[in-house]
C-alpha cells in the first residue's frame, strides 16, 4: 500500500559536535518521499526518500551557506540526498531496522535506521495516518565530507560523528482503480 509521507507533520534533524564542546543541530526544511507499508507484514515494507540538500538549516545563514558549498553537500552539483531501503526488519509490534543505501554527494554507503511505530489513526478528513521515529549515527567520512580546520587546543572544528533523527507521519493514498 502506498503511503506519502506529510510534510507538514514530519523532519529530518541532526546533530554534530562544534570545537569537540557543543552539539549543533540542524534541519532539511524540503524533503519528499514514498512508503510502500504493507500493514500485515511491515517487513515487506519498503521506504524511498529525497532531501533537498539546499533546505538545510541551522538558524545561521553563513554556516548554512557553508554547508550547501562544495566543502560540504555540494547542493549546486547534488541537489538531493537520496535514501532507499533495502530491507526492513521488525522487532517487535513497535521496533523494527531499515536497512539501505544513503546517497550524500553522489557517494552511496549503506544505513541502518533503528525505527519505532508509533501507530496508526484516523484523521477528521477521513484519511488514515502512520507516525514513526527513527534514528541513526553517521561517520560523514564515509561520504567524504572531510572538510575540517584543526584547533590549537587540540581536535577538530567538525565532528565526523552525525546524529539523524526521523519522525515521519504518513499518509495512506488512495488505490489506483484499474481501467478495463
Amino acid at each position: 500500500m502506498s503511503w506519502k509521507i506529510d510534510p507538514s507533520h514530519s523532519q529530518i534533524t541532526f546533530s554534530v559536535r562544534h570545537m569537540m564542546i557543543s552539539n549543533v543541530h540542524g534541519r532539511f526544511e524540503s524533503f519528499t518521499g514514498l512508503v510502500d507499508f504493507n500493514e500485515q507484514n511491515p517487513a515487506a515494507s519498503s521506504v524511498s526518500v529525497e532531501i533537498a540538500a539546499d533546505s538545510i538549516n541551522t538558524r545561521d545563514a553563513q554556516r548554512d551557506g557553508h554547508l550547501k558549498s562544495p566543502d560540504f553537500l555540494n547542493a549546486a552539483d547534488f541537489p538531493a540526498l537520496l535514501f532507499k531501503s533495502s530491507r526492513v526488519e521488525k522487532l517487535d509490534d513497535s521496533h523494527g531496522k531499515i536497512y539501505g543505501d544513503l546517497t550524500i554527494r553522489g557517494v552511496s554507503r549503506p544505513v541502518v535506521l533503528d525505527v519505532e511505530y508509533a501507530g496508526m489513526s484516523k484523521s477528521p478528513w477521513g484519511t488514515t495516518s502512520a507516525g514513526f521515529s527513527a534514528s541513526t549515527k553517521l561517520s560523514r567520512k564515509e561520504w567524504d565530507l572531510n572538510w575540517n580546520v584543526a584547533l590549537e587546543t587540540g581536535g577538530w572544528l567538525v565532528g565526523d560523528q552525525i546524529n539523524v533523527s526521523i519522525d515521519l507521519e504518513i499518509v495512506k493514498q488512495p488505490e489506483q482503480q484499474a481501467v478495463s
